[in-house]
């Protein structure tokens, strides 16, 4: 198997944490070793892994047996993790965002640059069935020049409790635009082969977290007190984004919203179109014919059910080590651009304005390769 022979740490032992650990060491590599400052979480992850465990990463990126390590910490701890594991030479994969802030970011692309391991960031849906197929098919021609995305990552009611990382500006960096907002516009980007961005317009919104009369029918975010809880984070962001030959992006990200919940993703091209929800394994194919008579073309391309994101992007990481290769996806360079755009959106937001993106700052990110 591709991980066979790999020792891997986890930094972060929560639910994501294990998601990970599970899907590597069905990939054939070895979970040994997990940080987490909380002991039940140490305790429960040993019991299940089997993996020694420490209170910092500090201690676990100078245990011999680890050859990788993988973040899943809160935002705001993921640039001391990564670059001291890289220091240590160990190999990195991140959790979406890079960081919680672009000068975070880019300073873990500094270290990744001027160190010898690999580093990668979690951006797990381009790898999903749905986006596998429209890859493919893409390759081939059939959808012609792409020309824009709708990307919609939506919950009708979805905000994390109060009082929880995810609502702290100082350890999240941002709210819903960071936490899921994040996952469509690195879609939305990937699906047009990363086009140099120029301009970004966005308004992000709080409109719900503060709420004292917020309504949370399926319990989504737990302990809901908005009046003793700290809450300064956006809910809903709404952005446009042009491109350098003059692709667009419109971007919709909310965790609660006065409409349907969506992750409806839709690309136009000049040939055909597509659609999908994001992360799911169906994609559809959207064409129009003379042949006959003029005519719709819906066609409906069923995928593996199989194939799951996460599964198909560890082992991109487990593969990049093993054959010490140059990461063809999901790379630092990509994860930096997602970042600029994210930073840009807030920036625009808080000046009431267009902010443009110049070709120096595009030029100084592919400098850190």
């Amino acid at each position: 198997m591709i991980g066979d022979g790999i020792g891997i740490g986890i930094v972060g032992l929560g639910g994501m944490g294990n998601l990970h650990a599970r899907s590597v060491q069905e990939l054939g590599a070895t979970i040994v070793a997990g940080a987490d400052l909380v002991s039940e979480q140490r305790n429960q992850f040993a019991d299940k892994f089997g993996a020694r465990t420490y209170e910092t990463h500090e201690e676990l990126v100078t245990d011999g047996a680890v050859d990788a390590v993988i973040v899943t910490t809160p935002n705001r701890f993921h640039e001391p993790i990564a670059v001291t594991a890289l220091e240590a030479g160990c190999h990195v994969l991140v959790e979406k965002p890079l960081a919680h802030t672009l000068e975070s970011a880019e300073r873990i692309a500094e270290a990744a640059a001027r160190e010898d391991g690999i580093c990668m960031v979690g951006f797990h849906n381009r790898h999903a069935a749905s986006m596998a197929m429209f890859d493919e098919q893409h390759a081939s021609g059939r959808f012609g020049e792409l020309t824009h995305v709708e990307a919609n990552y939506v919950r009708r009611r979805g905000v994390p409790g109060p009082g929880s990382w995810f609502t702290s500006p100082e350890l999240a960096g941002g709210g819903a635009l960071l936490d899921i907002g994040v996952h469509a516009l690195d879609l939305a980007l990937y699906a047009l082969d990363f086009p140099e961005v120029v301009e970004v317009s966005g308004v992000t919104r709080t409109a719900f977290g503060t709420s004292e009369e917020y309504a949370d029918p399926e319990g989504f975010g737990d302990n809901w007190d908005a009046e003793s809880e700290t809450y300064e984070v956006d809910d809903s962001v709404s952005a446009f984004i042009r491109c350098a030959d003059g692709q667009t992006i419109s971007l919709e990200a909310a965790w609660a919203a006065n409409r349907e919940e969506s992750m409806d993703f839709r690309i136009r091209g000049t040939q055909s179109g597509a659609q999908f929800t994001i992360g799911d394994t169906d994609l559809q194919i959207l064409e129009a014919g003379t042949a006959g008579c003029d005519h719709y073309a819906d066609v409906n391309l069923n995928g593996d059910s199989t194939v799951t994101g996460y599964g198909e992007q560890d082992g991109r990481f487990l593969e990049a080590i093993a054959t010490a290769g140059v990461p063809e996806t999901n790379t630092i360079e990509e994860a930096l651009t997602v970042q600029r755009v994210i930073d840009a959106i807030y920036r625009s937001s808080e000046s009431d304005r267009t902010i443009q993106l110049t070709e120096a700052s595009n030029k100084q990110m592919v400098q850190l390769d």
